[in-house]
């Protein structure tokens, strides 16, 4: 991933299509908290809307690299949705459009500022946009737990709990509540790919949904089955279409299985409660809680749309439902707990510093090979009678270690580097360095580590041997000491700036 750029400015609303900024960074801003509602208690650490730059995504997603798309949605080739790392690693989700998608950049601007107006601790919230040129993209808040559609239908470890469905159903019957009060109830193509699970496993409703996919286009890229029948009349989605599609979720929450409607609607007709239900549930639900999910889902699909229950309808439903309030989404869900990222380095990061705090191998290798061994300068001081055949010899192995480290033969380089090492005439924490990175790009982190330790070593004061190990710690999962190490490493890079040795 190439280096950053620069911090997307805030802005402010649009007026007559422009957009004003100022010169605040939103990526530390705390949220707006006037007008509407409580949006700093409703989503806290969301930072304020605000539109970016087009290299500010191209550096976060690798230049839209396909091993960044994360979109499990099916749609045809109209848009992606990557995910990505900011400068100030935060993740990030990028959905992608095209210009035909949304011609007037205008337009495109004034959706994307009315979604991210929302701020709600159950959305995966907007937090900007990015209208240059051809492109048109949308960023918001990084979901890093998949699907509802991964964990209903394509599990690998366990199936979702009955009360983690339950609570499934009830946050986003709050998300869509919410919308509807701040006046956005229209939310398009509602299905199992739209709900996504944060850090710590809470169900939240995906932001890029409140769009449509393109300005005049489809607002539904499901089968037909699944589509509300007004839709089919006329094309136009309406609040209570939205209804429709929750009931549509509600059946998949019940089942396990993806089924049409209709044939949901018989069973629930004949009475089959039990046929309808999730047969890996192994019979551990509540039959009244799930007799009440399957009336409120029946009401949902009602052929007429004035029917339908409201979305406070569907909280008021499904509140007294959730009974087990104390119990972390994380555990229901079986996944890891979350663990608190890491702070924000105290000093400011170097080019260096950067590429290590993105664990960016390539931009290190760069930033490697044009240092080339000016930080060497007085680690050696070698008389006369050490210039033998075997130090030519040691000097021709790094040579060549060198040759092969720039052509990123990163095997050959560890070989020729460790036949330099190994002789012990001349220490060079350089060669530590650059060995480091060979095996951590021959995914060999615990000696990666060693090197930039033995780096260290030789020159206790060098800010590369610390940001080397913070790489390596943080190859090894040790988040919190690579953080730390990464803190110190500016911080003698900050020192010596003010008048220390080398750079």
């Amino acid at each position: 991933m190439g280096c950053c750029g620069s911090f997307p400015l805030r802005a402010t609303e649009p007026e007559n299509g422009k957009v004003q900024h100022h010169s605040q960074n939103p990526l530390f801003n705390d949220p707006p908290t006037s007008g509407g509602a409580d949006v700093s208690a409703a989503a806290p650490g969301v930072p304020p809307f605000s539109e970016f730059s087009l290299s500010d995504l191209k550096a976060a997603t690798n230049n839209f690299s396909s091993e960044y798309i994360v979109s499990e949605s099916g749609e045809k080739a109209s848009n992606f949705v990557y995910k990505g790392r900011l400068q100030n690693r935060r993740w990030i989700a990028v959905k992608k459009f095209t210009k035909v998608a949304w011609p007037d950049p205008k337009q495109f601007a004034e959706e994307a500022w009315g979604v991210g107006k929302l701020r709600y601790r159950r959305l995966a919230n907007l937090i900007g946009y990015c209208c240059d040129g051809e492109e048109r993209l949308l960023v918001a808040e990084y979901m890093p737990n998949d699907t509802l559609a991964k964990h209903l239908f394509h599990w690998e470890n366990q199936t979702i709990e009955w009360a983690m469905r339950l609570r499934v159903a009830l946050y986003i019957a709050e998300a869509l509540d919410y919308c509807s009060t701040e006046g956005r109830p229209l939310y398009h193509d509602l299905n199992a790919y739209r709900v996504l699970f944060d850090e710590d496993g809470d169900p939240r409703l995906s932001c890029f949904g409140l769009m449509k996919n393109s300005r005049d286009g489809k607002s539904y890229s499901t089968n037909l089955a699944y589509t509300p029948p007004e839709y089919l009349r006329n094309g136009r989605v309406t609040p209570e279409s939205v209804i429709f599609s929750f009931g549509t979720v509600l059946l998949d929450l019940l089942s396990g299985k993806h089924i049409p409607p209709s044939h949901a609607l018989d069973m629930i007709r004949g009475k089959n409660i039990l046929l309808l239900m999730d047969s890996h549930l192994e019979g551990k639900f509540s039959t009244e809680e799930a007799t009440v999910v399957v009336g409120l889902a029946s009401r949902c699909l009602q052929y007429e749309p004035r029917e339908r229950p409201d979305a406070k309808n569907l909280v008021a439903t499904l509140a007294p439902l959730n009974t087990k309030p104390d119990v972390p989404s994380y555990v229901m869900l079986g996944i890891p707990k979350h663990e608190e990222a890491p702070p924000t380095p105290q000093h400011p990061l170097s080019p260096m510093g950067e590429a290590c705090s993105r664990m960016d191998l390539t931009a290190i290798h760069q930033i490697l090979v044009m240092t080339h061994y000016r930080d060497d300068e007085g680690t050696n001081e070698l008389s006369f009678q050490e210039w033998t055949q075997q130090m030519r010899d040691m000097l021709e192995a790094r040579k060549r270690g060198d040759f092969a480290f720039r052509d990123k033969d990163f095997k050959a380089a560890i070989d020729c580097y460790s036949q330099f090492i190994d002789v012990g005439t001349m220490v060079s924490p350089t060669v530590y360095a650059r060995r480091s990175l060979c095996h951590l790009m021959c995914d060999q982190p615990d000696a990666a580590l060693r090197d930039a330790m033995q780096a260290q070593c030789v020159y206790p004061e060098w800010s590369t041997a610390f940001y080397m190990q913070a790489v390596a710690l943080a190859k090894l999962d040790m988040h919190k000491d690579a953080a730390d190490m990464l803190n110190e490493a500016a911080g003698l890079e900050e020192k010596r700036q003010r008048g220390g040795r080398g750079s």
